[in-house]
């Protein structure tokens, strides 16, 4: 990734200090919320909220409804009932520059089409500051520039986006998203096709972000990712079967086996001078027999 001092983010673009924060309205909140398509549910009743300074993991299996859930979160799609309120305002009544000033999205690290800087990349945060028909002027430059350099990664700023690595990519992409000034960031599994070494740099910066008084939403596929960087959680089980709340509360065994069908313990590891809370899973019952039975295929095959 080529990121190795990691600067805390006292000054992030968009951010304001934690100590002047109003918490009293929450900057994403979900009120009794059903998501699906055509009329159809996928997800229903889902209720949590979203403070300055806190970061949110939706957890879930595949095809369970977490990416409905989160583009109806985004305002991509409409909600079948219920409400998603950003900073107390019903989503459905803003405008996508309204939502853009105040969410920044962060995909998945892609490669696009065209050989953009990584300047480039992250002044097309800019977007919703500027009129329609207007380019973006020097001061959406120099605040694109801000950006990555808050993240520590100015020297970038003059590679071109398509020839630096998949980490490098995640952080011009985060970059991206505080050059919107936007105090909600969030993020479609932030860690995807990363090595360990990216994964762990990737969330180290998420929790920078929240102590720097923004607001992170992020979706994952690995639970020991809500214990290393997450304050509350969204588990998403079935249909009407979502569980949220905070981390210590709802992270247990029995959630874990709920929602991926393993046997696992929620333990305290020794690290260091502390704990560190993980996932330990055990393996599957049946792995033998599931073994013999390729092995008789394979002879088979000879």
């Amino acid at each position: 990734m080529g990121v190795v001092e990691q600067p805390v983010l006292e000054g992030a673009v968009g951010a304001r200090p934690c100590g002047q924060l109003q918490a009293e309205v929450p900057r994403l909140q979900a009120v009794d919320l059903t998501c699906g398509y055509n009329g159809a549910p996928v997800v229903e009743h889902v209720n949590f909220s979203l403070v300055p300074g806190e970061v949110s993991c939706i957890l879930g299996p595949n095809g369970i409804g977490k990416t409905t859930l989160f583009k109806t979160l985004l305002g991509v799609l409409p909600a079948l009932g219920g409400l998603v309120l950003i900073d107390g305002h019903d989503i459905a009544q803003m405008t996508r520059q309204q939502i853009a000033r105040k969410v920044g999205y962060v995909p998945q690290a892609h490669t696009p089409p065209f050989p953009f800087t990584v300047l480039d990349v992250v002044e097309m945060g800019r977007t919703s500051r500027v009129g329609v028909f207007q380019a973006p002027s020097s001061h959406d430059r120099d605040i694109a520039f801000e950006a990555l350099n808050t993240l520590g990664i100015a020297h970038l700023g003059e590679r071109l986006y398509t020839q630096i690595s998949g980490g490098e990519r995640q952080m011009v992409l985060i970059a991206r998203a505080l050059a919107q000034q936007a105090s909600l960031l969030v993020m479609d599994e932030p860690t995807a096709n990363l090595d360990f070494g990216n994964q762990l740099d990737v969330l180290s910066y998420v929790k920078q972000l929240a102590r720097a008084g923004l607001s992170v939403l992020m979706t994952t596929h690995t639970p020991d990712h809500v214990f290393m960087c997450a304050d509350s959680v969204v588990a998403v089980k079935g249909r009407c079967d979502v569980v949220t709340g905070k981390v210590g509360d709802v992270m247990t065994d029995l959630l874990v086996e709920e929602l991926y069908g393993v046997h696992a313990h929620v333990t305290d590891v020794y690290a260091g001078e502390g704990t560190v809370r993980m996932v330990v899973p055990e393996l599957r019952t049946g792995e033998n027999r599931r073994a013999r039975a390729i092995r008789e295929f394979l002879q088979h095959l000879q």
